[in-house]
Parts: C-alpha cells; structure tokens; sequence
C-alpha cells in the first residue's frame, strides 16, 4: 500500500498536508515546521521539526510505550504505524493528536476544519489503522512517500 503526503501550508510553527492512499485523498495532516536540515541533520529542533520530505517503509509491529496504555489505542493493542530508517529521526509516528504541540516530529492525522490543527484525529486514526492492517494482513508492504 502506498500513502503520499503532499506538505500544502507551511506555516510558521506547524505543517499542513494532505494524505492520500493509492492517489486518493484521505485526510489532513498535521507536523511540526519544515526546517531545513543540513547534511549532518543541524536544523533540526528536538520534536519541533517537521522529517525530511522522502519514501519510508511503515510497519505496525511497534507497540508504543507511549500510547499502548491510552484508551484511544486499546483496539490497536497499542501498536502505531512507525516509519522506518526516517535520516535524523528516530520512533516517527502516525497517530492520534490535534496541534503542533501533540506531533514531536510525528504525522498527526484528521480534519483540518480549524487554523493550525487537526480535529477528529481518533476517529481517522481508526480508519487509516484498519485500512493499513487490512494490507498487510494482504501481504502488502506499507510505504510512505512525503513531498
């Protein structure tokens, strides 16, 4: 399955884009600020920064310490769409949040009905994990391509 964020309002502390799945829209996303990051990752703002535009491999194995213990994600058993060999970042996450404040270099995902947020961010992590899980129960492989 391949998913593409396209980065469409970069604002002056957080992000706005567009999720699609096999090329047709999905959601609202919410990241931190695009920075530019040298080649050594200087730049980069400890989870202010929004990870470098590329194609990263997802995978559903990872239970976060974080979030497994939170109601929204009992039914997921805790497990949350990590990105894989993402440069200068580590544990970059697809999950539940509404503002720059939530995301700490993460994908937030929802309905940007509001400035500088997401809303029903639950709800559309619910569908954007059953949707994943459905494609790898299929055999396929989760990919992530953000521009």
């Amino acid at each position: 399955m391949e998913l593409t964020l396209e980065r469409r309002w970069k604002k002056r502390e957080y992000t706005i884009g567009n999720l699609y799945i096999g090329g047709v829209f999905f959601c609202n996303t919410l990241e931190d600020k695009v920075r530019e990051l040298g080649i050594d990752g200087s730049g980069k703002i400890k989870g202010m920064t929004a990870i470098p535009a590329g194609r990263y491999e997802v995978t559903l194995d990872v239970v976060s310490p974080k979030y497994s213990h939170k109601q929204a994600y009992k039914f997921c058993g805790g497990r949350v769409p990590r990105l894989l060999n993402v440069p200068f970042f580590e544990g970059i996450l697809i999950h539940i949040g509404n503002t720059a404040k939530d995301t700490e270099g993460c994908v937030l995902v929802g309905e940007n009905k509001a400035v500088g947020r997401v809303i029903n961010s639950t709800a559309t992590y619910k569908r954007l994990w059953y949707k994943l899980e459905e494609a790898r129960k299929q055999g396929e492989r989760l990919f992530i391509t953000i521009r």
